[in-house]
């Protein structure tokens, strides 16, 4: 059976091992999802199958390597991810080509290290740990500063008499400097509008005589 180049999506039908008498499955270049089925092994028959080129994901299933008649694997380009069962009939496919592509297996006949890769995972999730626990006490740092800064200002306006008064005073004459400023500003630009308005006026008299 070649359904290959198909644009077929969705995942790989669960009544797929139920085909008993299955010799070949050809499922590359579409748009699997999902995990292969761990069943697949069920498949007596199979000689050749190829998934490659497809968004698989999740290990590969144990019973692969039960599937004595299978002569041909390909399951490169995937994001398959564990350790390949690299176990009964499976220690014949020792071509690493056919696992290529899957960033996240590990075992033989690949060279990468399953040990490794767990220490990879384990280091970044450590860094993703320590980078959070970094932003939430810089957070924390930030809203006690604030909370600091305000209380001691607020706290001795509202208990101290005195710095109550100068605060307000303080305030007013901000206020009114400010709106001294703004007025005096619209004047200003209020005069500069009159005499633009002049100058034009003139400059249009002048043309018509």
């Amino acid at each position: 059976m070649d359904l290959s180049a198909n644009h077929l999506s969705g995942q790989i039908p669960e009544g797929i091992p139920d085909l008993l008498g299955l010799h070949s499955l050809d499922l590359s270049d579409n748009h699997l999802t999902g995990k292969i089925p761990a069943d697949i092994g069920l498949l007596r028959s199979l000689e050749s199958l190829d998934l490659s080129r497809n968004d698989l994901i999740g290990p590969i299933p144990t019973s692969l390597s039960s599937l004595d008649s299978l002569g041909h694997l390909n399951l490169s380009y995937n994001n398959l991810s564990g350790k390949i069962p690299f176990i009964d009939h499976l220690t014949t496919f020792n071509d690493p080509s056919i696992y290529v592509g899957n960033l996240n297996l590990c075992g033989s006949p690949l060279q990468k290290n399953c040990t490794s890769l767990v220490i990879s995972r384990n280091e970044d999730e450590e860094e993703d740990e320590g980078g959070n626990d970094g932003m939430l006490w810089i957070y924390i740092g930030l809203v006690s500063g604030f909370l600091v800064g305000f209380w001691a200002v607020f706290g001795i306006i509202l208990f101290n008499k005195m710095w109550r008064y100068a605060y307000f005073r303080f305030v007013d004459y901000l206020f009114d400097k400010v709106y001294v400023m703004v007025v005096v500003a619209i004047s200003k630009f209020r005069r500069n509008l009159v005499k633009m308005k002049l100058r034009l006026m003139g400059a249009l008299l002048a043309t018509n005589n």
